[in-house]
């Protein structure tokens, strides 16, 4: 399998996708080259191709620009702290052993087009990582192209069912659409749809143009006989070369071993410290095995003598790794399957409590009652992948997880935030170059997906064992390495203990007033009802509000406004658009407000209710320490970070959530007034929402380190430090200091911090 990389493509994805500020040992930025390493290892260690290689654009002036001198002119210089980078991703592909094959004159997409056009001749299957549409004509029975985003691979049936068109109908679809991204122009006014239908109709280009009388509409008629001759020039421009005369052999470009010690040089001065850690070790070998190739022993306990012995030996271990199988994702709607032990490398534990109808078991009861003063015991270390989630179930079960020991996902998320995953899969590959069974091997997928209980004893024993191996294995290597980063007092005296605490949060949950949401809800039906005639009434006509299509066609056909900015698709209609907009015609501000209410209606005032747990008649958000690189808290399911609080809507839907000791059913319940004040039915204060959150705690840690008088001063004196700033900053006093002084000062204290 021949893998051929759109190099500039790549490096543009990354460099956009991770935006928190990266640099190296000598202050060089670095984000788009530890995302474009990333890509790198996940295609060679995850899609495992025989072949890989990277194509280049020429630095020379395109063959493109001599037919169309304004081809790709509108594109912006690039960034300035990406140019540094581009060499330095050079570097490191050179490092992979991977050849960077280019053409004078021309692009990468043709020197892919060339390469992949004689693969498949030779009987190569092709995979081309790019998002490129141009590409989508090479596509045919060997060759594909990978969303390397999306872990997508795009086919015939895919550019079918998305263009409605074949590999072969490309080029004439292109040169009829156009190109937003490289200014190929097109035809005005053919889209994707009317691009289709033309092509099913009339077959090609020339024949469109050729019958260009008979295409649908007056309109669209004259515009394929005035922009004949720039249709076919966009044929020229998309069409891509298959026959250049290019410099390679297939052998050089075999994935072979890398030079681990260019390698290792690099990432240690860009300060990759994960990656410049695997360089260190025998990357000849590191090739992922699968686990199962691994001795590995494991003993499954469903007799109550062998119990009796397995609990004897546990309660001589210090720490142990315990992992739960269970029936749900959502720890409060779980029941406990199976639990799984390790103390000892390739060796486990699986204690059945729910089987398949005549397999032998253990009673659940006996077994909870048991294993309680282990698992209840602060002075054991308890390791778990995600212990959050099995104290949740256990909490359900009625067994408080006291000895919380290493989670090796936060343990990670510690060394390195910006990682893709932390997941116990993406551990098993970073630390022991293993890849684990997949779930889906256990209890399949669809229609037919078994519930964990309906697996087989052993399968169900192997699969959870090698859970509670691989975990208690890479908390020891994790542990080594915090203490060797000298962060392991961060987890154990700050991240641990705050797992405890969210638990709670989770487990107890808020309750919400079903009842006011529902009549919010209603409101805002009437509300959206009657921005929909006004808006209807200002376009003239009805439309579809929620097409962009047809909206921009109200927009900038019908009522004449300007187009601020263009997509691939079309003159974009996006918030920033509107806001603009509105201050020339009254129905942006009305679209956009119909799209507020939209969205809040959505995702709040009808969701909610439908996410109110069975058993305790309040939402249960889950909170990660793991999701944000910045390392604040995320929330999710529902996500109650993101309700807005500047618009009075937003502070509506907050009154929803009520201060209570217990779910109440309707009638009888707390109110939240805007400050948080709860009050029972009668109107007496009752319990209390309280919002706590710390002032200012990063320019608080700021003023800790640096040192800095003036700014221990105005925390000292409990002034306002934005505006503090800003009179220093503006050379005028406290009082004088306006909103817009305020807001740039507070752009500085936060800039000097995050960048």
């Amino acid at each position: 399998m021949l893998y051929l990389v759109d190099t500039f493509s790549l490096i543009f994805q990354v460099y956009y996708a991770i935006r928190q500020p990266m640099t190296g040992t000598r202050g060089q930025p670095t984000n788009a080259v530890y995302g474009f390493t990333g890509d790198l290892e996940y295609l060679i260690k995850e899609m495992q191709p025989t072949h890989l290689i990277c194509a280049m654009e020429s630095s020379e002036e395109q063959e493109r620009v001599a037919i169309y001198d304004q081809y790709k002119a509108h594109r912006e210089e690039m960034p300035d702290d990406l140019r540094p980078q581009i060499n330095m991703i050079f570097d490191v592909i050179q490092g992979y052993n991977i050849p960077i094959i280019q053409a004078p004159g021309w692009e990468a997409d043709d020197v892919i087009a060339t390469l992949a056009t004689r693969a498949a001749a030779d009987g190569m299957d092709v995979r081309i990582v790019s998002n490129d549409k141009d590409l989508r004509q090479l596509i045919g029975p060997r060759v594909k192209m990978y969303n390397i985003r999306k872990r997508e691979v795009l086919d015939e049936e895919h550019l079918l069912k998305e263009w409605g068109i074949t590999p072969e109908q490309v080029i004439d679809f292109q040169s009829l659409v156009g190109d937003s991204v490289d200014n190929v122009p097109g035809v005005p006014l053919v889209g994707p749809k009317k691009a289709s239908a033309l092509i099913e109709k009339f077959g090609s280009l020339d024949n469109i143009l050729a019958h260009a009388d008979e295409a649908p509409g007056k309109k669209l008629a004259e515009n394929l006989k005035v922009y004949a001759d720039q249709a076919r020039m966009s044929r020229d421009l998309v069409t891509l070369r298959t026959d250049l005369d290019l410099d390679y052999d297939w052998e050089t470009a075999r994935v072979s071993a890398p030079n681990r010690q260019q390698l290792l040089e690099l990432f240690e001065d860009f300060g990759f410290r994960r990656y410049a850690d695997a360089m260190r070790t025998d990357l000849s070998s590191s090739k992922v095995k699968d686990a199962r190739d691994t001795e590995r022993e494991w003993t499954t306990i469903d007799t109550e003598s062998a119990f009796a012995d397995f609990v004897k030996e546990l309660a001589e271990q210090q720490s142990f790794c315990v992992d739960l199988e269970t029936t749900s994702q959502n720890p409060l709607l779980a029941d406990i399957v199976g639990w799984a032990f390790c103390w000892e490398a390739h060796h486990g534990y699986y204690i059945p409590v729910d089987a398949p109808r005549g397999t032998p078991k253990l009673d659940h009861e006996t077994v909870l009652e048991a294993l309680r003063p282990f698992l209840e015991d602060p002075n054991r270390e308890i390791v778990n992948q995600n212990i959050k989630y099995d104290m949740l179930v256990l909490r359900r079960a009625g067994v408080m997880l006291e000895g919380v020991g290493m989670d090796p996902m936060i343990g990670d998320y510690l060394l390195d935030a910006g990682a893709r995953g932390h997941s116990l899969d993406d551990l098993a590959k970073r630390y022991l170059s293993r890849k684990m069974i997949p779930i889906s091997e256990l209890i399949g997928k669809g229609q037919k997906q078994l519930k964990m209980f309906e697996v087989e004893v052993d399968r169900a024993a192997e699969y959870a064992s090698e859970d509670a191996d691989i975990t208690w294995q890479v908390a020891d290597i994790i542990t080594d390495e915090l203490k060797s980063e000298n962060l392991f007092d961060l987890y154990w005296d700050l991240e641990r203990p705050l797992i405890s605490v969210l638990a709670d949060m989770e487990f107890n949950g808020i309750t919400v007033d079903v009842e006011e949401l529902k009549r919010q809800s209603d409101s805002f039906s009437g509300r959206l009802d009657a921005l929909m005639h006004e808006i209807y009434d200002a376009a003239g006509h009805e439309f579809n509000l929620n097409s962009p299509k047809q909206l921009a066609k109200v927009l900038f056909e019908e009522l004449g406004l300007p187009v601020i900015k263009r997509t691939k698709t079309g003159a974009s209609t996006n918030e920033e658009v509107l806001t603009r907009l509105a201050a020339e015609h009254p129905l942006p501000a009305k679209i956009m407000e119909h799209r507020q209410l939209t969205k809040l209606k959505g995702t709040y005032l009808d969701a909610l209710p439908t996410m109110v747990n069975p058993e305790t008649g309040r939402i249960h958000t889950s909170f990660s320490q793991t999701s944000a690189a910045t390392g604040r808290l995320a929330s999710s399911d529902p996500n109650l970070q993101n309700i807005p609080i500047r618009t009075e809507e937003g502070r509506q839907i907050r009154r929803a959530f009520i201060a209570s000791s217990e779910p109440r059913p309707s009638g009888g319940r707390d109110r939240v007034d805007s400050v948080g004040h709860g009050a029972d039915a009668s109107g007496s204060d009752d319990w209390q929402l309280v919002c706590m959150d710390y002032s200012q705690i990063e320019l608080r840690i700021l003023a800790h380190f640096c040192q800095d008088p003036a700014l221990q001063h105005a925390f000292r004196e409990g002034e306002d430090i934005h505006r503090s700033v800003a009179s220093q900053v503006y050379g005028v006093s406290a009082e004088d200091v306006d909103s817009d002084m305020r807001r740039v000062a507070k752009a500085v204290n936060f800039g000097v911090i995050y960048g």
